[in-house]
């Protein structure tokens, strides 16, 4: 039960310094909102290789592979942001290959049919592969949106994590949830 509490409250604290809303005049969050916040914070508790950037001062890439479900909120999300020297950009890819230049690359559901593909081709990067769909950690992708009693969560791959060559805070992976029994 704990961990339930400090997630939210990680979450609630996150969206507020995001948007800069007071408690009293924050909307509830859409879906997507709640996700580009986290997509924002798992930066800040993934540490990549250093030869991942190909500068110290590289922006943090942020793809977004198949039909964006996230309108502006991400670009928004991020703006004006950094970690450490990383300024962070988004970007639309269109295929597998163009994510090998990226540090976290979104997969979204309507990539579901080449999961398998874009998993092969990302896997032996640096590339913090975040998706939300049913079997995406299982299928080797790193970080899986999930919805639990109405509310936003994630699994990780710690393996996959590892293989990528990612190391992912504690503080994070005390987060996550089990994947459901399937």
């Amino acid at each position: 039960m704990r961990v339930c509490a400090a997630s939210l409250i990680w979450l609630g604290l996150a969206w507020l310094s995001i948007t800069g809303a007071s408690a009293q005049e924050a909307a509830a969050p859409t879906e997507y909102q709640i996700k580009a916040a986290f997509l924002f914070n798992f930066a800040k508790f993934v540490e990549w290789p250093p030869d991942a950037f190909p500068a110290p001062n590289s922006p943090l890439v942020i793809g977004v592979l198949g039909d964006n479900p996230f309108g502006e909120d991400l670009e928004r999300t991020v703006k004006g942001k950094a970690i450490n020297t990383h300024s962070f950009l988004v970007k639309p890819i269109h295929s597998a290959a163009e994510g090998t230049n990226c540090e976290i690359v979104f997969i979204c559901s309507s990539e579901k049919q080449r999961l398998p593909q874009i998993i092969s081709c990302l896997k032996s990067n640096s590339v913090l592969t975040v998706g939300e769909m049913d079997g995406f950690t299982a299928s080797g992708g790193i970080i899986n949106f999930v919805i639990r009693a109405n509310k936003v969560r994630f699994e990780i791959n710690d393996d996959a994590a590892k293989n990528a060559r990612l190391k992912i805070s504690s503080k994070l992976t005390s987060l996550a949830v089990r994947p459901a029994p399937g």
